[in-house]
């Protein structure tokens, strides 16, 4: 996979891909706010054959001060660790999938760039595009992949900002806030404990990347609002955000589709910023 630079994979390529000798690991990041087993037990009741499964809040984030976030990333030696006891070393080809329009599939696609790995796209689609292509589902747990060492940490493949770096370049560094437009006006707050976005903020709700089968758009159209909605400012000048850093991967992963690549991820997010009341906010749109 690794030849194609696109960060998406279909579902038809995917069930070729599986009947290649050296078939890629498929992790499962299923994951519901308001229920956070409810995706362990989607997992359990009919997932793709040899997937595993990842949680959020116990294998794709770390500890919380309640100052960093409501999902900090772990230490990058943390999340190696993880990723050798599941057996991925840097020739493991990994697609990530979720039932959610591929929100949660993109942190971990962010996060294995992130540590250096670049064989690792996301199922266009979710179960629901493997389903409608004729892949099955199976219940029964498959065998864990053998350990491994921790994963040799390389330099990451993307880029982060802080929210010191934000600050201080307020007015020219493009933050794009992929909440629902409600919460980044400040009318609602249901998670955290302010309302309001960070100012100069542009508003671009994740689920507007999809089109009405919950695939990714086009790349070309996905491209053209991108660019409307930035005013053809490049994508290193743009920093995505959104509650806790990981809607935020979706923004990001529909701009590498649309070829606007080099953008970065504020991985703290909203509930990071508004966490110092030293930090200004604005409401409204």
């Amino acid at each position: 996979m690794t030849t194609d630079t696109s960060p998406l994979i279909s579902a038809e390529q995917l069930l070729a891909r599986l009947r290649d000798a050296d078939p890629p690991l498929v992790v499962d990041t299923g994951f519901d706010l308001a229920d956070v087993e409810s995706g362990r037990r989607a997992w359990q009741a009919g997932h793709l054959p040899g997937s595993i499964y990842l949680h959020l809040d116990d294998d794709l984030s770390g500890p919380k001060t309640g100052t960093n976030g409501r999902h900090p990333l772990p230490e990058r030696r943390v999340f190696a660790e993880r990723l050798g006891r599941l057996g991925v070393t840097p020739t493991t080809a990994v697609v990530a999938l979720d039932r959610h329009g591929g929100v949660y599939a993109a942190r971990l696609w962010w996060m294995l760039r992130w540590i250096g790995h670049a064989d690792v796209k996301v199922l266009d689609g979710g179960l629901a595009a493997w389903q409608r292509a004729g892949g099955t589902v199976v219940s029964e747990p498959d065998p864990l992949r053998p350990a491994t060492p921790p994963y040799p940490v390389r330099e990451p493949l993307n880029t982060s900002v802080d929210a010191d770096t934000i600050v201080r370049r307020l007015g020219t560094l493009r933050v794009l806030d992929a909440r629902a437009p409600e919460r980044f006006r400040g009318e609602v707050e249901p998670l955290d404990a302010v309302a309001g976005h960070i100012p100069g903020a542009l508003n671009r709700f994740h689920r507007s990347n999809l089109d009405a089968d919950g695939r990714f758009k086009t790349p070309a159209q996905l491209r053209s609002e991108y660019e409307t909605l930035l005013g053809g400012a490049p994508a290193s000048t743009v920093a995505h955000q959104c509650g806790s850093g990981v809607t935020a991967c979706h923004n990001l992963i529909a701009m590498e589709h649309a070829g606007l690549t080099g953008s970065a991820l504020y991985p703290g997010s909203w509930s990071e910023w508004s966490a110092d009341p030293a930090r200004p906010i604005a409401r409204g749109g």
